[in-house]
């Protein structure tokens, strides 16, 4: 093998497809490998955790083809410390791969690339839809901070994901909170619905290029392909509860307010949070005020209050601070809308204007 590629092309890449190789496997050693594969149809760049997978093209000249498998961690952490502009060539010479430039020459031992393992692409997919990439990025990151970190049920640990009426809707919660995302599709007839791992989501959206980006998947795996290369996860094999029957379908008051009144009087309340980080939310319909209370037994107490557009009755109802600050981060709007249905029901948060977000909040004993 003989390849030069740009400094900065290289760095970039291996940066992205380094985080889908393990750090440390005692069974498979090629697993915290990358392997770059230069052939007739170009550079490539694979690394796979048998959970996640990626294959990604480079810009670069081949003047000799070869398959190297190299140490993922030291690949990454050479290319990382490159400086300046201008080209590396990287020379398979037997198990050593030297990287030369301008500026000096490095020499690393390779690994065996025959137990590689394959990256497995979805066999016969039910379906394939097309979407910009910088969309699927933004439902990813946003959303799976619902999902639970817990392992125990792996549905809730996963992002619910299903195509219906020319809508894709993404899903995540812990069963305390939940968070529901749509877009639109340009194709109206698919269907389908699959469950992707939550953890696996956030790894494939820090590598989707902005980019329209073709989604396929069957019963175990699904693929994320573009002109840059092909992202795969496997799919958890579990049931999703139907969580519409969590969601009310009226309210008793629902309160307005603009983003930024909320955002600082739950930063100045939150200090005041007991150990259960609880704060109390008071809608005043006659005062049209929402009040948010704190009380901590070795700090003191906070009340704050602000002008909201409230309709419905009087209610209080307490919540985990940290579920609310969530909202937050979910919405860029304005102002935004928080209906509540009664005494221990959830709480319902939108986005004024922007009817692709639901985020639900459970409440805290009284």
């Amino acid at each position: 093998m003989n390849i030069s590629i740009n400094k900065k092309i290289l760095s970039e890449a291996v940066y992205i497809v380094s985080r889908f190789a393990e750090r440390k496997s005692a069974t498979l050693p090629a697993l915290t490998s990358i392997l770059l594969i230069a052939g007739d149809d170009g550079i490539k760049l694979r690394a796979t955790n048998l959970e996640t997978g990626i294959d990604m093209k480079i810009d670069g000249v081949c003047k000799e083809n070869g398959v190297v498998a190299i140490p993922a961690l030291i690949f990454q952490q050479i290319t990382s410390s490159f400086t300046g502009e201008g080209l590396v060539e990287l020379e398979k010479t037997g198990d050593i791969l030297l990287l030369k430039s301008k500026t000096g020459k490095s020499s690393i031992k390779t690994i065996p690339y025959d137990d590689f393992p394959s990256i497995p692409f979805p066999e016969n997919p039910k379906n394939k839809i097309t979407i910009p990439g910088i969309s699927l990025k933004k439902i990813f990151t946003s959303i799976a901070s619902c999902a639970s970190p817990s392992t125990i049920r792996p549905e809730l640990a996963s992002i619910f994901m299903y195509m219906e009426g020319g809508t894709l809707t993404a899903v995540s919660t812990d069963s305390f909170r939940l968070a529901e995302k749509k877009i639109g599709l340009s194709n109206k007839g698919i269907q389908g619905k699959f469950l992707i791992p939550a953890k696996n989501a956030i790894e494939i959206a820090q590598a989707l290029p902005d980019e329209d980006v073709v989604v396929s998947f069957d019963d175990n795996q699904c693929a994320f392909v573009s002109s840059v290369g092909m992202l795969v996860s496997r799919l958890t094999n579990a049931v999703y509860p139907d969580y519409s029957q969590i969601i009310p379908k009226e309210s008793v008051v629902e309160a307005i307010v603009l983003r930024k009144d909320f955002e600082s009087a739950l930063k100045r309340t939150i200090v005041f949070s007991d150990s259960f980080q609880k704060i109390r939310l008071h809608f005043d319909p006659k005062s049209k005020k929402l009040f948010l209370f704190a009380r901590n037994t070795e700090i003191g107490e906070s009340s704050e209050s602000f002008s909201a557009q409230i309709e419905g009755s009087e209610l209080s109802i307490a919540f985990n601070y940290k579920y609310l600050t969530t909202a937050l981060s979910l919405t860029t709007t304005e102002s935004i809308s928080l209906s509540a249905a009664g005494i221990g029901r959830p709480l319902i948060i939108k986005g004024v204007g922007d009817n692709s977000l639901l985020y639900l909040v459970s409440p805290m004993n009284q």
